[in-house]
């Protein structure tokens, strides 16, 4: 019977081509339950993206769950053979939990090897990377870092709380890496590290010449990785940028993504993760990626990118004035000003477009893909975590988060502390950290009354003035944190639009600081 390929999806008709690619590469068909047992995943919860687990009891009464993740399924059920090379391949669905309370059932595709790896091995599996990327899309790009030369230059810092570091180089948050690094030597590094992005034929030179004092066998074994990728028929796809970055306590080695223009989100994502081969009593080393099938649903609409730069301003002076910024920047829009009911406003000689949105809803917009670049309160950007990076602090739009009760009120520390606000993600943390029990209120207006009508014993929020508390008998108890106005960028969008993003932060920088 002839097959008509035509019955096929896109993303069915992706996954073929993958699951065809990696058996013409030798990876062999690895088939798996759905389920697993709990006891795994709670045992290696970090290596998760999260820690939500969708589990059930079983008919002999063992703790169950569905899969939240393919590789340690893998690992667990595959033999240690640190003799030989093993090399899988699997088509699987897992189930995560998204921003909120729900689940998702995510189809993705990839490749696992373990066992005997050499540096061989690791350029082959970051090659077939990029070629399973190069199969999908002409324009894509394929993200490599390396937590063993970042491993190295935090550990010789003296700074507290390092762990925070790797969340800054990640951001690509230099202003605050620069802050948290600002009394130790050897903090230059990591600023040359945050900052080092290009073609990898290209900036290789450079982190070479960087690292060169460093003689460890890890960071030795990486620049030699890199080197062999960069002369790789790959070549100008693969981009060296440290903010790849994946858990320390798992992966080692080199990590990498993967991104395809139009898409707002990695569509690939893999490394070395000896450390938990370690972690689960192995002595095989380990490699593999994955590609995430459902974020390739509309790839096809995804090349369909008009070129513009879509910037995402928030309503009201605030969006005022920072657009008065990207046009010191030479991205001006004239009619924006103009009194006029429009949300969305272009300068095609510019290659522009600015559209209006609520505060809050900045870095939706951004992260999702809609604007490459936004300007959102750094209160948002605690409260929600969205997946961006946050280029500069504006310098504008300042003002602290705190915790403010009435003027007599006294912390009984053997009560539940009740807490009204409507930044409850933000409130969670600081006690949680403070070990302090507490019953949230999550309120969205008017939270000053709250403990007036004592609903709540304090409450948490943005204080400008302190005007407003004043007037209701209230006062500032703690400080939490310094809020302002933070440009941000999505990932992917910077992969395809670096040379534009990086003039107009380094102008927005230079205008902020200005500020000072």
């Amino acid at each position: 019977m002839k097959f008509n390929e035509n019955v096929l999806s896109s993303s069915e008709k992706i996954l073929l081509a993958l699951k065809s690619l990696y058996f013409e590469k030798g990876y062999t068909s690895y088939k798996m339950s759905k389920f697993e047992e709990y006891d795994l995943y709670a045992k290696n919860k970090e290596f998760l993206v999260s820690d939500n687990v969708i589990t059930f009891t079983d008919v002999s009464g063992k703790l169950m769950a569905l899969k939240p993740d393919v590789t340690l399924s893998i690992i667990k059920n595959s033999k240690d053979l640190p003799n030989q090379t093993q090399k899988v391949f699997y088509s699987e669905n897992v189930y995560r939990a998204q921003k909120g309370d729900s689940f998702k059932e995510i189809m993705q595709t990839g490749v696992e090897a373990f066992g005997k790896i050499d540096k061989q091995e690791i350029v082959d599996v970051i090659t077939l990377a990029a070629q399973s990327l190069k199969m999908l899309s002409g324009e894509c790009v394929l993200d490599i870092s390396c937590l063993s030369i970042l491993s190295e230059a935090i550990n010789a810092l003296n700074v507290e709380q390092k762990e925070e570091l790797y969340a800054l180089v990640a951001e690509k948050n230099l202003p605050m890496i620069q802050k948290k690094c600002a009394n130790d030597d050897n903090g230059k590094l990591i600023e040359e590290l945050c900052t080092l992005s290009g073609k990898l034929n290209e900036v290789l030179p450079k982190l070479k010449e960087l690292v060169k004092e460093i003689q460890n066998k890890e960071v030795l074994s990486a620049i030699s990785v890199l080197e062999a990728l960069s002369k790789s028929k790959y070549k100008n796809m693969l981009r060296l940028d440290f903010s790849v970055v994946d858990d320390i306590n798992y992966y080692n080695g080199i990590v990498f993504k993967g991104f395809i223009s139009g898409i707002p989100q990695a569509v690939l994502s893999g490394g070395q993760y000896d450390k938990l081969m370690k972690k689960l009593s192995r002595a095989s080393k380990a490699i593999g990626f994955a590609v995430y099938v459902d974020a390739l649903e509309r790839i096809e609409e995804a090349s369909q990118d008009d070129g513009f730069l879509n910037v995402a301003l928030p309503k009201g002076r605030l969006g005022e004035r920072v657009y008065k910024m990207f046009e010191q920047a030479g991205y001006e829009c004239p009619s924006l000003l103009e009194p006029n009911r429009k949300l969305i406003f272009e300068n095609a000689q510019k290659k522009v477009r600015y559209f209006w949105v609520k505060p809050s809803d900045v870095a939706q917009y951004v992260e999702r893909g809609a604007a490459d670049v936004g300007v959102a309160g750094k209160d948002i950007l605690l409260e929600y975590k969205p997946d961006i990076y946050e280029l500069c602090d504006l310098n504008t739009g300042k003002c602290r988060m705190a915790v403010a009760a009435p003027k007599d009120f006294v912390d009984d520390a053997t009560k539940t502390l009740v807490v009204a606000t409507k930044f409850s993600n933000i409130a969670k943390e600081f006690y949680r950290s403070k070990g302090r029990d507490i019953d949230i209120i999550h309120l969205n207006g008017s939270i000053e009354i709250a403990p007036i009508l004592r609903l709540s014993d304090v409450i948490v929020d943005k204080v400008e003035t302190g005007a407003t508390l004043k007037e209701n008998n209230l006062e500032v108890f703690e400080t939490i944190v310094d809020i302002s106005a933070r440009l941000i960028c999505n990932k992917a969008s910077y992969k395809f639009k670096t040379k534009t993003i990086n003039e107009i932060n380094k102008c927005i920088s230079k205008l902020s600081k200005e500020k000072e």
